[in-house]
């Protein structure tokens, strides 16, 4: 098949589009690489260096004539959409709505729509938390997924495009950006490697439901010959920030004591997301506990430094 990604040089983007490459598709990486790396891209995989708000993204998609689009291209760091919302919504909703434009005049019949589980549920009294919950995003960021959300929906009213929306829980992995805000287990597995002070925001008690990027892009794959619908993809288990510091620690040799910060803004108290769907409808279920895939992404992280 011939597939477009946007945001496929980025970290679960890259992962993938490996994936997609093994599998013998044509695949079209579209990345203003902001975020992600050329190295990162798979050497088949051609990419065209562009943001998904451009209006150029028509073209590029005329061109393709693609059976399918992955659409993860987004601005992800949810402290970013608290201090400059107006930004975070060029990006996630008219940047949605820009490719959502582009899919359907150039009659793409597919596309799988990277959304958040926890940012577009907010805090819950259902945990896990299944894709029937109300939407009550804490944050720009979750209410600019919601929003893409719904963009799709209507898009699929209109026009008939399969429409799929996958609400990851916290991702986590290989490639993962040890420097900005998404990503705790990168940021944590880097400084303690490198014997640096780890700081824990809020209490750490604060839960998430943490997902290894295999997993995710694996359930996207699932997403291509799936019925359309919003699906949750994590693994149902909270897990608290302690406990990934411990974790981590552990896999690191890490001995010293993290230090404790202010909570941010935005942030919600816990997030674990109900998973039977995705089990049911895609035939996907997470394969890499939490303990493994910290293990493989300390390793991931110690290599890279020691080239």
């Amino acid at each position: 098949m011939r597939l477009i990604v946007t945001g496929g040089a980025g970290f679960i983007g890259s992962t993938l589009v490996d994936m997609l490459c093994a599998d013998g598709h044509e695949v079209t990486v579209i990345d203003d690489l902001r975020r992600g790396s050329r190295e990162n891209l798979h050497p088949t995989a051609r990419l065209i260096e562009m943001g998904v708000e451009e209006p150029g993204i028509a073209a590029v998609i005329h061109e393709v004539a693609p059976d399918a689009i992955f659409h993860l291209a987004a601005q992800i760091d949810v402290r970013s959409s608290v201090a400059d919302p107006l930004a975070d919504a060029q990006t996630n909703v008219m940047g949605t709505i820009n490719l959502l434009n582009a899919t359907c005049s150039a009659k793409v019949p597919k596309l799988v729509f990277a959304s958040s589980g926890g940012a577009i549920y907010g805090d819950t009294e259902i945990v896990p938390t299944p894709e029937t919950h109300s939407l009550l995003p804490a944050s720009p960021y979750g209410a600019a997924k919601g929003s893409g959300e719904l963009y799709g929906s209507a898009y699929s009213s209109m026009y008939g495009l399969a429409f799929t929306a996958l609400r990851y829980a916290n991702v986590y992995g290989p490639r993962q950006d040890p420097h900005g805000e998404a990503g705790v287990v990168a940021i944590f597995a880097q400084r303690m490697l490198e014997r640096k002070s780890v700081v824990i925001n809020g209490d750490g008690l604060q839960t998430r439901d943490y997902v290894y990027v295999e997993d995710v892009a694996r359930a996207n794959v699932a997403a291509l010959t799936s019925a359309p619908g919003s699906y949750n993809i994590g693994t149902g288990v909270a897990t608290s920030v302690r406990d990934i510091a411990r974790g981590i620690a552990h896999a690191t040799g890490y001995d010293a004591e993290p230090a404790f910060g202010p909570a941010r803004p935005g942030e919600q108290r816990r997030s674990v997301l109900d998973i039977s769907l995705a089990r049911a409808a895609l035939g996907w279920s997470p394969s890499i506990d939490l303990e493994t895939g910290i293990a493989l992404t300390c390793d991931w992280f110690a290599a890279r430094a020691r080239t």
